[in-house]
């Protein structure tokens, strides 16, 4: 077993409690874009983030946020870097993330696609049905989405027949 050592486990308690800044009820290990922490050789704390989308406009935001808090409890350098390889999937946010955001009367996302034999078929047909987003509110399967771009990249817009009320949806990837 490694001994993680109490400097890097009190630098990864602090960027865990970092709230991502579009779905602020979530903390950046709660939607699992905090990879690693660790403490180079130089003494450097090293921060691995990595976006839901890319292009995700919340990472500068959420950079200089787990860089500020590091550097506010006496982390004197600290580095906070972008990890794309393996790209983040929202298989990726931990069941308390799911709970909040359902209890935010946010849809949480179903389990992500996984990828077909190579090379990828093409099917010209119809596009394929998506799954039915159970409504966060009320909880009926009778929904629709209204609209596959919300307020974020990474959230579509739908409502619920049954209570009648628009709700947002993390998308699967």
């Amino acid at each position: 077993m490694v001994t993680v050592p109490a400097r890097v486990r009190r630098a990864r308690y602090i960027a865990e409690c970092v709230p991502d800044p579009e779905l602020p009820m979530l903390t950046l290990a709660d939607l699992g874009v905090l990879r690693d922490v660790e403490v180079d050789d130089d003494g450097t704390v090293v921060v691995s983030l990595t976006p839901t989308y890319s292009g995700c406009p919340a990472m500068a935001e959420m950079r200089a946020e787990v860089a500020a808090r590091l550097t506010n409890a006496g982390y004197g350098r600290v580095r906070v870097r972008t990890a794309l390889d393996p790209p983040w999937t929202s298989d990726w946010i931990t069941p308390n993330g799911r709970r909040t955001l359902a209890e935010h009367g946010i849809a949480p996302p179903g389990p992500a696609p996984r990828p077909g034999p190579c090379p990828v078929p093409l099917t010209l047909a119809p596009f394929p049905a998506r799954r039915a987003v159970p409504c966060p509110l009320c909880g009926s399967a009778d929904t629709e989405e209204t609209s596959r771009f919300g307020a974020t990249s990474c959230k579509a817009l739908w409502r619920c027949r049954a209570c009648r009320e628009p709700f947002e949806y993390v998308k699967e990837i």
